[in-house]
């Protein structure tokens, strides 16, 4: 004979049927789950019919009117297709902008980075007066676009301060038209971009600087490092996540620079593709113009561009920010 153990028989044993769950726990839970679903439908709700309504439909309109040769007055009948797209790609003062769009990405991040980061590791030093020079370095951010293009457009004009001051110095072989000069206006828009947004980069700096524990720095003292040693190896690598989202925010307002570009540059000169960005491009050729297909279709093209741009930086650069977030459900 086999001895039974009351205990396991009691228990319910090793073949005994699983518990039921209590009805009453599951209909709660699946109440809860209902509530959350209600709850994240009704918050996010108005923020995608904000999002479609201005985003997603502005921008099926514009792909839908580049397919047409179109004024602007009644519906658009003359289709066209990818006519508009190929015209533009074949406009040689189109293609400039691009250049010149590129120029100013390019040298955005080579030229307001370095100076950024620098400025910024020197004020974030203790030293008297340390708040007045974080203000006069964000200054010029804090002007209005207009008022910038205004303000350098005079000084910069041939009878401007700039040309008289270098004249009173005895330097009138560098006196030059800055703005209508069709090899030099690239580089001196270029110069004006630097001076109004390298503010910002040095107070984002400033910010993610703000977040490196003092407690490294410290070690690294005292186990003999210098000030560079310190900058290069402690904090330089914990401001990447930092410097990485200017690029990102530089390289997006690079592409789509519109108002510094239209108030400063000469229209004249803008024409011929000197001192045209594809937003410029756009508005000239499509609001101005009044081919507002045509418009339409740079405007996709220039939305296209900046998409590809934002995934391919996400994809290559950002996604090392991204790697330590949850991203799935825990298993």
């Amino acid at each position: 004979m086999t001895a039974t153990n009351p205990s396991l028989d009691l228990a319910g044993g090793a073949d005994a049927p699983p518990a039921r769950p209590r009805p009453g726990r599951s209909s709660a839970r699946a109440g809860e789950t209902r509530r959350k679903w209600f709850e994240i439908i009704g918050l996010t709700t108005p923020a995608v019919l904000v999002y479609v309504t201005f985003v997603l439909v502005p921008m099926g309109f514009a792909f839908y009117y580049s397919l047409f040769r179109w004024r602007g007055v009644g519906k658009p009948t003359d289709y066209v297709g990818f006519d508009n797209y190929v015209l533009a790609f074949q406009d040689p003062i189109f293609l400039d902008a691009l250049r010149n769009n590129a120029i100013i990405v390019f040298g955005s991040l080579v030229i307001q980075g370095p100076i950024a980061l620098a400025v910024a590791l020197l004020l974030n030093r203790n030293f008297r007066g340390r708040t007045v020079f974080r203000l006069l370095a964000f200054v010029p951010y804090v002007l209005a676009e207009v008022t910038v293009g205004i303000m350098w457009k005079l000084l910069l004009a041939d009878a401007g301060t700039v040309n008289a001051m270098l004249e009173s110095l005895g330097l009138g072989f560098l006196v030059q038209a800055w703005l209508a000069d069709l090899d030099l206006v690239i580089w001196t828009l270029l110069f004006i971009l630097t001076w109004k947004y390298v503010g910002f980069a040095i107070i984002l700096l400033l910010a993610g600087l703000s977040n490196v524990p003092e407690e490294l720095t410290e070690a690294a003292q005292i186990d003999g490092a210098s000030w560079w040693q310190i900058q290069r190896h402690v904090t330089l690598p914990l401001l990447a996540p930092t410097i990485r989202i200017w690029m990102f925010l530089s390289m997006i307002g690079s592409l789509q620079i519109f108002d510094m570009i239209w108030v400063t540059s000469v229209p004249a000169v803008r024409s011929l593709g000197a001192s045209a960005t594809m937003a410029t491009y756009m508005v000239d050729n499509g609001f101005f113009a009044r081919l507002w297909g045509y418009g339409n279709a740079v405007a996709v093209i220039l939305f296209v561009i900046s998409f590809v741009a934002a995934l391919l930086f996400q994809r290559f650069l950002l996604r090392r920010d991204l790697q330590g977030a949850i991203t799935g459900r825990a298993k």
